[in-house]
């Protein structure tokens, strides 16, 4: 476990020593005495919460609060409007990719219609019991391999995406957001229309929302890392300074240099080291027609 300090607030964080079974999970451990006020910084996964301590945890969102267990879609927390609060907040966060959301989930995360969604909704009685198994158990590691089971499970037995819609985003992401949108559709066979219309039913939000997010993560991190806003810009694929200011107030509420200090990003260096790297390798397989995809 490593500790990451932000401000006066330390948090303990935990991951996991093996991959997950099912390619595009990845998650981490939290404990956190203090949460004040948390900016949540959109990410292109589906965001699932498993909350299993004795305090509280909340998320304020536009449309109220939430507690406890969480599911949102890709883009939690755009324009600023999450922020996450609480005391001895115990939690595994887990990230899914979109491709994968629906068949873990049960659910498109198209249905969640940009709102954050408690699990029980989506889950009923099997949230109830691995929140109760989580806090049975002594150790992160143990609670890594609870929830990782119970996620191939699901994977398993939950309807899988059409493999032309996987194709496309992976492409996005391999692309890092730059990825010519029109001529994915060119790339599967499919008309602009269909791969459109299947990508927003089954991922969550369209492609060009996928890539302005994606393209988005890769710019937030360099920021974060130390680079400069101007260098992050060309680097990243925006017309200039000033684009990259505009998509970044408008997904967080906040200038690149605020960015740069939110611990919702700097802690991805602890607690998801090879966030990059696996995304990049998740990304650039092609699709493979198995059973449950064909």
């Amino acid at each position: 476990m490593q500790t990451f300090a932000h401000g006066a607030a330390l948090w303990d964080v935990e991951c996991p020593r093996r991959p997950s079974r099912v390619a595009g999970v990845t998650m981490a451990g939290f404990r956190v005495p203090d949460l004040d006020a948390l900016r949540m910084v959109p990410h292109p996964a589906v965001t699932l919460l498993l909350d299993f301590g004795g305090g509280t945890s909340v998320l304020d969102c536009a449309t109220g609060q939430q507690r406890g267990s969480l599911v949102a879609g890709p883009g939690l927390g755009s324009g600023g409007a999450v922020r996450a609060r609480g005391e001895n907040v115990e939690c595994v966060q887990v990230r899914l990719s979109p491709v994968i959301a629906r068949a873990v989930l049960g659910a498109s995360p198209a249905d969640f219609d940009g709102a954050v969604v408690p699990l029980e909704s989506l889950w009923g009685r099997e949230a109830s019991r691995i929140r109760e198994r989580l806090a049975d158990v002594s150790s992160w590691q143990e609670r890594f391999g609870l929830t990782d089971l119970l996620l191939a499970r699901r994977y398993e037995a939950g309807p899988a995406v059409d493999p032309e819609v996987a194709w496309a985003w992976r492409r996005i992401v391999a692309g890092r957001g730059l990825t010519r949108i029109d001529g994915l559709a060119a790339e599967v066979g499919w008309n602009r229309k269909r791969l459109w219309s299947r990508f927003r039913s089954q991922l969550g939000l369209p492609p060009k929302r996928a890539a302005k997010l994606v393209r988005f993560d890769h710019a937030a991190h360099r920021l974060v890392a130390g680079e400069g806003a101007a260098h992050v810009a060309a680097a990243t694929g925006y017309a200039d300074q000033s684009h990259l200011h505009r998509d970044v107030m408008a997904l967080t509420g906040a200038t690149p240099a605020s960015v740069a200090g939110e611990p919702f990003l700097a802690v991805d260096d602890i607690a998801w080291p090879t966030r990059e790297t696996a995304a990049t390798a998740y990304a650039s397989r092609k699709p493979r027609l198995g059973p449950r995809q064909k």
